[in-house]
């Protein structure tokens, strides 16, 4: 494999023109790896923009069987990357191979995915009004509509995910499937790896002759304000912290032309432990509970970070095993230094707080972090105290005993916006829980029952997404094929004649869609 350049791709090419340079880091050690890797300058952001802009009408005309090849050229060339390439991201990111390969497979898998997506066609949601000449008292005109790509996107690299959520990850692959050249901004956790994955989908371009500019990517600190503020930017993918979307959420409502962000930020993910689960199988529960929260080190954006149940002795001796089984599990180094020192932060603001006590876990050693487990009165969720509702990003959770099945819903109406609510319980009280899912689905994107949320399985009907603050649009989703609508927008087009139009609209149908015409779901030519 060749050496790393650290320069920015840009146009299908390679550029170093700024005098700041940055390293990437050995997780484990914290030692600065070789490689100089060089910060964007303003004149880079700006190329990488108009770039992205002046592929954009080609690659968006591109056919969808066109686009598909692309993505599975991406994919493949994911899946040819070396054993030397599993190596490099697990020293970036101190994550095991094991748990590499499988994002590896992830990442290739969701672009296949989208590939399918964009062969079935569904996703221009082709309508077609006939004119109707005769009606009366007015005729109607021959009205179409289909969706297309929304112009260049900004896509923001997510520290835990260094494959699924990064240069190749969900974000990326739903704009280039909606027909949206992509910038992106690669994260400083990885960025070695953000290069080797680069070169990939820059090897997949040019094997499926795409227009030069479809990818792009730079490098730095302080270059994404840049990028989302760049007037041909249209719209911006983004997972991280809850202070940083927001952050960006406010830079692109600024903007002369505000454009939408779609940012996957802050979740505690609550699992609710019901009364007659706790008394067949408690010990079970506490046993997969302590699984999930230290799957990762606790890295994940689903991770469980409170659990509820109702008082009963079954419920004080679930949270005694559980106590005892994260006491039990070994410090774990985290993915990177600025990570660590938040989790410790989080932890010893619960800590300060008078009603807030740790039943299991010992304060940092080292540069690994300790499983904490917390308890915390109901009242502070019952007043939608800030500590409670601030995700607590490492291996951490807190408990809440609620006194009866009423505190328990109003406590629960005390939660901001959530990616996935979990109902653990047997089948009769969870028969009787339509009050509960009631409520979570006004609250979260994915309800779980006598499940966990860590693991997002890339599917068509998968929602990563849910109310403020978990993200920014509670509308869409960043896993599964429906994130290619994030992208998208609908065109209209009145009076047209057949020959002007998108493949998609056409009267003989040469897509072989299935299309609402005049109110009917057809594949037939008009």
């Amino acid at each position: 494999m060749p050496e790393l350049s650290g320069h920015n791709f840009i146009a299908g090419g390679r550029s170093a023109a700024g005098p700041v340079v940055l390293h990437s880091v050995d997780a484990t050690t914290g030692q600065a790896l070789p490689t100089a890797f060089f910060q964007a300058t303003a004149e880079e952001v700006d190329a990488a923009a108009r770039a992205a802009a002046s592929a954009d009408p080609i690659y968006r005309n591109l056919s969808a069987a066109r686009r598909a090849e692309f993505l599975e050229a991406i994919a493949n060339e994911l899946d040819a990357l070396g054993d030397d390439f599993v190596a490099l991201v697990c020293q970036e990111t101190a994550l095991p191979s094991a748990r590499i390969q499988g994002e590896r497979s992830r990442t290739s898998g969701q672009m296949r995915l989208f590939a399918q997506t964009l062969r079935r066609g569904d996703f221009y949601g082709a309508r077609i009004d006939l004119p109707l000449p005769e009606r009366q008292p007015l005729p109607r005109v021959d009205i179409r509509q289909c969706r297309l790509g929304v112009g260049p996107v900004a896509v923001f690299g997510a520290s835990n995910f260094p494959l699924a959520f990064s240069t190749a990850g969900g974000d990326t692959a739903a704009a280039l499937a909606a027909g949206c050249p992509v910038v992106f901004k690669a994260h400083s956790g990885h960025i070695a790896t953000a290069e080797r994955v680069a070169e990939a989908i820059i090897r997949a371009a040019e094997q499926t002759d795409m227009p030069k500019g479809v990818f792009n990517m730079i490098f730095g600190a302080g270059v994404g304000e840049a990028l989302v503020k760049h007037p041909l930017i249209q719209a911006v993918g983004f997972t991280g912290s809850l202070k940083g979307g927001r952050a960006l959420c406010d830079m692109a409502a600024a903007r002369a032309q505000p454009i939408p962000v779609f940012a996957e930020m802050s979740s505690i993910n609550p699992v609710l432990v019901l009364p007659q689960a706790l008394q067949v199988r408690g010990e079970r529960i506490a046993s997969e509970l302590a699984a999930s929260v230290v799957m990762g080190a606790g890295q994940f954006c689903t991770n469980p970070g409170l659990v509820i149940g109702i008082r009963s002795a079954a419920f004080s001796g679930f949270v005694q095993t559980l106590a005892a089984l994260l006491a039990d599990q070994s410090p774990q180094t985290l993915l990177n230094a600025g990570g660590l020192r938040s989790y410790v932060q989080g932890c010893e603001a619960l800590l300060a707080h008078p009603q807030i006590t740790r039943l299991a876990g010992q304060a940092q050693q080292g540069n690994q972090a300790c499983a904490q487990l917390f308890q915390a009165d109901v009242s502070l969720l019952l007043t939608g105290n800030e500590l409670l509702q601030e995700e607590i990003f490492g291996p951490a959770t807190v408990v809440v005993e609620v006194a009866d099945r009423a505190e328990l819903l109003a406590a629960l109406q005390g939660l901001r916006g959530q990616l996935t609510a979990t109902l653990v319980g047997e089948l009769e009280e969870l028969e009787a829980s339509a009050d509960l899912v009631a409520l979570l689905e006004h609250k979260v994107g994915r309800v779980l029952i006598n499940g966990y949320p860590t693991g997002v399985e890339v599917c068509e009907a998968m929602v990563h997404g849910g109310p403020w603050p978990a993200t920014s649009d509670a509308r869409g989703t960043s896993v599964g094929t429906l994130a290619i609508d994030r992208f998208l927008r609908p065109v209209c087009y009145q009076n047209f004649p057949d020959a002007l139009l998108p493949q998609a609209l056409q009267n003989r149908n040469p897509l072989g869609l299935a299309r609402l015409v005049n109110g009917e779901k057809t594949t037939a030519a008009l």
